[in-house]
């Protein structure tokens, strides 16, 4: 025989202002001060000694991100195809009080991403964390490119990732578990001209979550981080303002809410969360970082 308990609720009797009386007329009730929900220690997004390797890190997102995970105490590892600029990320991830490892790396050539992960592994000590922050296109639309082009955009977008991800694998395998996050786009999901482009972030998005999948036994997390547009020191979108000022100002005024592109540092606040152990349930996902940008491109 089925039984129910029924439970009484005790209910604090609720505090607010007068309901009648002629100075409550058109006046909505104001709650009581709610109990704090949470009182522990300030957020500690536990990346202090891990190992992360950044790809594309000398300059803009991938810069930032490198940047913020040694703020967090990470040893970071980064690569770039420029060495000055790769250089002066370096000092600057040094200046942190953290070890960092640069290999200049062309990530499209064969081989060359699996010998960045794999040198940073031997220099710091193992993979915990890896970011796939490369990524361009090649070509116009879609009369004006070339199946070459096509080829070089889903080199650089989404084999990258797979190749960055897949040599972080055994690294972090041996260390018990890891994450891993791929910088794609909300043009992988948002229409834009360039269709080869989003094409490959689309796919970037649908590799985070396959491979959340299949590399779960290992305790090996996998994500994506769409950013909208970013603004950056000779970026893109730096140079489309100063050669074209009035489109640029439509763009942004037409798509924006908050009437600005977003900055590489907020992307960096995103990713460095979604690295750490305090988003250990999210997993396959795809995180937004756009402001809720509208089109992403200035059509």
């Amino acid at each position: 025989m089925l039984q129910v308990s029924v439970f009484s609720l005790s209910l604090k009797p609720y505090v607010g202002v007068p309901t009648s009386g002629p100075s409550s007329k058109n006046t909505l009730p104001r709650p009581a001060a709610a109990e704090p929900l949470y009182t522990g220690a300030a957020l500690d997004l536990g990346l202090g000694g891990k190992v992360a390797v950044v790809t594309g890190a000398s300059r803009g997102i991938g810069r930032s991100i490198a940047l913020r995970l040694a703020a967090e105490g990470a040893h970071v590892g980064i690569c770039g195809r420029t060495a000055d600029t790769l250089e002066q990320t370096l000092t600057e991830l040094r200046s942190r009080n953290v070890r960092a490892h640069a290999v200049v790396t062309d990530v499209r050539l064969t081989g060359e991403v699996e010998r960045f992960v794999d040198e940073v592994a031997a220099e710091l000590g193992g993979v915990d964390l890896a970011v796939a922050n490369v990524g361009g296109s090649s070509g116009g639309e879609l009369l004006a490119s070339s199946a070459e082009d096509w080829a070089r955009t889903f080199e650089l977008n989404l084999f990258h990732a797979v190749r960055t991800i897949r040599a972080s694998v055994p690294h972090m395998r041996a260390r018990g578990g890891g994450s891993a996050v791929s910088i794609a786009s909300i043009s992988g999901w948002k229409p834009a001209p360039r269709a080869q482009y989003g094409a490959a972030k689309a796919g970037e998005i649908f590799l985070a979550s396959a491979l959340a999948w299949e590399l779960a036994p290992y305790r090996i997390r996998v994500n994506t981080v769409s950013p909208g547009s970013i603004m950056f020191v000779d970026g893109a979108w730096e140079r489309f303002r100063a050669a074209q000022p009035d489109r640029f100002a439509e763009f942004e005024r037409r798509e924006f809410p908050w009437g600005r592109l977003g900055s590489p540092d907020e992307v960096a606040d995103a990713v460095a969360f979604v690295l750490s152990d305090r988003a250990a349930w999210i997993n396959g996902a795809n995180i937004p970082v756009d402001g809720a940008q509208g089109r992403p491109s200035a059509f």
